[in-house]
């Protein structure tokens, strides 16, 4: 097909030209020997004589395009590089919002009632109802507008449907997505995620970053204007489409002048965390908040006047004030110990750790679909969602820290340190580490230039 249609395309200025008057084909042949002489005639020691000319007049007779064929020295066609029986062309075209399977078949050149009644139907064909703004779909179709292939990525999943004889079949399996690396920095002005945006970098990046710092910085109250940031992640693509991003590989991050690093280490008998340049472990046991982004509306006290209750009690713990429905996080890797409704907490689940350690997350206004009672759950898994059940004024999470069943501040208790590299992990990670460290120094060196 590819074949036929650069033929077409290398055929048709001569079969307009054989429609036009002979002078101007005669012009149009000469055209090029004109420019060669041109070419001659500003080069060093070139004979500038005049040049007798010629006009010659051919007519080339060319067959229908219908009938062409690519012949092998036998004289018969050759399977393989015979042409198509009909032409056939490939549209694609970026979803945006608001679109809809027939809008988008409108788009794509696809007329035939039959394609949109079979995607509109079949159930193998449902991934086409999850249309992600900004995804790209592309469809083979006659020069008619017959469906021959339409092609979805919708995830990781390939959805691919083709015409078979007067009908169709859908298939998906997984996409044969390619990994990259890049790069990026930034530095704040406004907020993180005005940086980030500013810089390229994906959100799901961005929030990795709050993460991965966030025993260290917090992000709602500790950046500052001129904090820096660099970033080295990976980013899927399918046939050059961004499709997601990946883990973060690399990151420093200098909040109030200083410095903080994290590079990725997986050994072969670990399941891979980030360390700093020195090979201990970036992250504590624990994070200081069950939410990415919050302020604290009440701290830890043994005195404060309840709003509902209207008397003076303990707050056993920290509110942390957010939008109803944002995620909560686990603090750390625990077991559920009780999940469900409990007066003054509503919907509350209570996270049993090691060493006597547990933690409680109040008023939410529901549980993540996969947990039960005895479900694992990992340092910063999504447990909950914020809510107001239970005595709450407003959308908060109630966050509790426990020792051995005693009441402790989140906000000041001395935080437990997160495994280390063993001695010979420890040899092997700076070993690796070298690489990371001078793309981050260059990224930082690349920034601070750009305002100077």
């Amino acid at each position: 097909m590819k074949q036929h249609i650069l033929t077409q395309k290398l055929l048709r200025p001569i079969s307009a030209l054989r429609q036009t008057r002979p002078w101007h084909w005669a012009i149009a042949l000469l055209l090029p020997f004109f420019g060669m002489v041109t070419a001659f005639g500003v080069a060093p020691n070139t004979i500038t004589e005049s040049v007798s000319q010629v006009s010659v007049i051919e007519e080339v007779k060319l067959p229908p395009l219908d009938t062409l064929r690519a012949e092998s020295p036998s004289g018969k066609p050759s399977a393989q590089n015979a042409l198509p029986e009909q032409q056939s062309y490939w549209h694609e075209e970026r979803i945006e919002q608001g679109d809809t399977v027939a809008s988008l078949l409108e788009r794509l050149g696809v007329e035939n009632r039959a394609a949109y009644d079979y995607l509109r139907t079949t159930r193998s064909a449902r991934a086409l109802y999850h249309l992600i703004p900004g995804r790209s779909v592309s469809a083979q179709t006659t020069a008619q507008g017959d469906l021959i292939t339409l092609r979805y990525l919708n995830g990781d999943t390939l959805l691919t449907v083709k015409q078979v004889g007067s009908s169709y079949e859908a298939i998906e399996k997984p996409a044969e997505l390619q990994t990259q690396v890049v790069s990026s920095s930034g530095t704040i002005s406004s907020s993180l995620f005005a940086a980030t945006d500013e810089a390229n970098i994906p959100d799901s990046v961005a929030m990795q970053l709050v993460e991965i710092f966030s025993t260290d910085i917090d992000f709602h109250k500790d950046l500052k204007k001129n904090d820096h940031f660099s970033v080295e992640y990976e980013m899927i693509y399918d046939r050059g489409e961004a499709v997601r991003s990946g883990r973060i590989l690399s990151a420093e991050f200098i909040n109030q002048g200083k410095v903080h690093h994290a590079i990725w280490y997986k050994s072969s008998d670990s399941e891979g965390a980030y360390y700093n340049l020195e090979g201990k472990n970036a992250r504590k046991a624990f994070l200081r908040s069950p939410l990415e982004f919050s302020r604290v509306t009440s701290g830890f006290t043994l005195a404060r006047f309840h709003p509902i209750l209207q008397s003076w009690r303990a707050h056993t713990g920290v509110d942390f004030s957010a939008p109803m429905g944002t995620r909560i996080k686990s603090t750390s890797k625990g077991v559920v110990e009780f999940m469900g409704s409990q007066a003054g907490y509503g919907n509350v689940i209570i996270l049993r750790h090691a060493a006597g350690l547990t933690t409680l997350y109040g008023h939410m206004s529901g549980f993540a679909p996969h947990l039960q009672k005895g479900s694992s759950v990992d340092q910063g898994e999504v447990i909950g969602y914020v809510g107001m059940t239970g005595l709450a004024t407003g959308p908060h999470v109630h966050y509790e820290f426990r020792v051995n069943g005693v009441f402790r501040d989140p906000l000041s208790v001395s935080l437990p340190v997160a495994v280390s590299l063993s001695a010979d992990q420890k040899i092997s990670f700076l070993q690796s580490v070298a690489p990371h460290v001078q793309l981050l120094e260059k990224l930082r060196g690349l920034s601070a230039s750009n305002f100077d």
